[in-house]
């Protein structure tokens, strides 16, 4: 078996902010002409972390967490207080114009686009920058606009094109070049469903047929849950949780709803379902309105047709729906210190 090459490497990188401490009001602005006190913001605090080539990985994280501080330092725009980190093999905020050359990057509040010049001539100065040969250019433009469809308005300026129509040119222009790593920092913010599914789509394409690297940040969980299997978590600076989707749910995505729509309710009115499942140790909840019966309970220790025989052995069953824990869900509880995660490091 082939193994994948390690295309990112990060070291123990940090990240510091000096800035002066500021006084309130007239006195203290007096006062602070002739204080100077530092004041020392840890953006990112030793982290470390290896990316394959041909990876999609979802790095996550509030506000203020320090995901756009750590992909600054990865593409090369700041320089770290401490540690390492190479791309392909550079050092990113060494080799800046080397770095340039083999990623790509698209930030979902600013554009890379040429405003008040047609989206054809912008591709066609990218050409020309990155040096890309004409067969190279005709064969990826041929393919991009296959996967995004931007042949309708490719002659339009960039200025009249709407914002998923940007973002898909924005995604284009990144990929002119054919980088080894994407990075995407809130790719779909603002775009309606449809445009989302086509920029989601349009990712999952590029990477399978470039082999390319990609770095997604994004509030959208609904993002990571679609593209990504590995996720990346940093909190105040410092990375909580490394690994698969598959496993943060194996641990905190026990808690599962299962909805039954009943023909008669008197029976299951009359049920003590605790005092049915008691020796599971379950924490079952119950909910009741009109003809329907909810139940949310813990997966592991209550299985849905446990509860499903004995809801059939009351009552006639009309519909059943099933709602598992998403990953949102979980990654909220983490936030808000409602999980341990020291049980998944």
């Amino acid at each position: 078996m082939v193994r994948s090459r390690t295309l990112i490497k990060v070291e123990n990188l940090s990240k510091e902010f000096v800035s002066y401490k500021k006084y309130p009001g007239f006195k203290g602005a007096i006062k602070g002409l002739f204080s100077r006190e530092k004041v020392i913001k840890h953006a990112v605090s030793n982290i470390s972390f290896n990316i394959d080539k041909g990876e999609i990985v979802g790095y996550i994280g509030s506000n203020g967490a320090g995901k756009s501080t750590t992909i600054k330092m990865m593409s090369g725009i700041l320089v770290p207080t401490s540690g390492k980190c190479t791309v392909n093999g550079n050092v990113p905020y060494e080799m800046r114009q080397l770095n340039a050359s083999v990623i790509g990057a698209v930030f979902g509040q600013r554009t890379q686009l040429w405003w008040d010049l047609p989206l054809s001539e912008t591709f066609t100065i990218l050409k020309e920058i990155y040096n890309v040969s004409d067969t190279d250019y005709k064969n990826r433009m041929e393919f991009l606009n296959e996967v995004l469809g931007f042949q309708e308005f490719i002659h339009n300026t960039v200025r009249t094109l709407s914002l998923g129509q940007r973002m898909r040119a924005d995604l284009a222009a990144a990929l002119l070049h054919n980088p080894e790593v994407l990075y995407l920092d809130e790719p779909t913010i603002g775009l309606d469903i449809v445009v989302k599914d086509k920029m989601r789509q349009a990712i999952k394409q590029i990477n399978k047929k470039y082999n390319t690297t990609v770095i997604l940040t994004t509030h959208d969980l609904e993002d990571i849950e679609e593209l990504c299997s590995r996720i990346m978590i940093i909190d105040n600076g410092k990375l909580i949780y490394d690994g698969s989707i598959d496993k943060i749910k194996s641990l905190y995505g026990t808690v599962c709803t299962l909805s039954i729509d009943v023909k008669d309710i008197s029976p299951i009115l009359k049920t003590d379902f605790n005092k049915v499942f008691s020796a599971t140790k379950t924490n079952l909840t119950i909910d009741i309105y009109e003809s329907m019966v909810t139940f949310e309970f813990n997966k592991d220790k209550l299985s849905i047709s446990q509860i499903i025989s004995k809801v059939m052995e009351l009552t006639d069953i009309r519909d059943i729906g099933i709602k598992e824990t998403q990953i949102a869900e979980i990654v909220k509880k983490i936030y808000s210190g409602g999980f341990d995660i020291e049980r998944v490091r």
